[in-house]
């Protein structure tokens, strides 16, 4: 961080593919303690082809869009969050570990980005804004600004295993469980 930010917790600290990240987090943000362990689960999940786009949504202090960027230097990636001090965060850690094909914008949902397409878009789904929430604006919205061939990949806590497949099935989705780990699961959506 360039100037001294009233919000600054502490630096964490986190290893992927043999590269080091360094990511500034403020008191109020979600997982400030430690890498969040279903971002962690999520991360290292991810089986990506090249892609060109990628979206980001619910970015926090942007550990999954910095991760991915990084090891994606071929694709444009935009970070979305609603929280604005998330945003900030994940524009100091942008430059804290420099990236420069990435963006990141304040956003409900996926409303910046209307009328854009991806190849890949990642969420950590936050468990307590509600199903009917969860299934419109991390599901639904994101899916249909899938390239075809695209993918959702999102984690989410245990409680929610009986929504996303159940969404994914009413709604003729491919939804496929690949990894489950300490209370986290780790959903794949593919857009035929």
């Amino acid at each position: 961080m360039n100037t001294p930010d009233v919000y600054f917790k502490k630096t964490i600290e986190y290893s992927f593919q043999g590269q080091k990240f360094s990511f500034d987090v403020a008191n109020t943000l979600f997982s400030t303690y430690e890498m969040d362990h279903g971002s962690d689960i999520l991360i290292r999940s991810i089986v990506t082809k090249n892609p060109k786009t990628i979206l980001d949504l619910g970015c926090g202090y942007g550990p999954l869009g910095i991760i991915l960027a990084k090891t994606n230097p071929q694709a444009e990636v935009t970070m979305l969050d609603s929280n604005l001090l998330a945003v900030r965060y994940a524009k100091y850690n942008l430059e804290k570990n420099n990236i420069t094909n990435a963006t990141v914008l304040g956003s409900v949902g996926v409303e910046a980005v209307k009328g854009k397409i991806f190849d890949l878009i990642v969420s950590n789904i936050p468990a307590k804004i509600g199903d009917e929430a969860i299934a419109q604006e991390f599901i639904f919205a994101p899916y249909g600004l899938l390239n075809p061939g695209g993918e959702l990949w999102v984690v989410v806590v245990s409680a929610l295993n009986r929504l996303i497949p159940k969404l994914g099935g009413v709604n003729q989705m491919k939804v496929k469980s690949i990894r489950k780990r300490r209370g986290h699961t780790v959903y794949q959506i593919a857009k035929p």
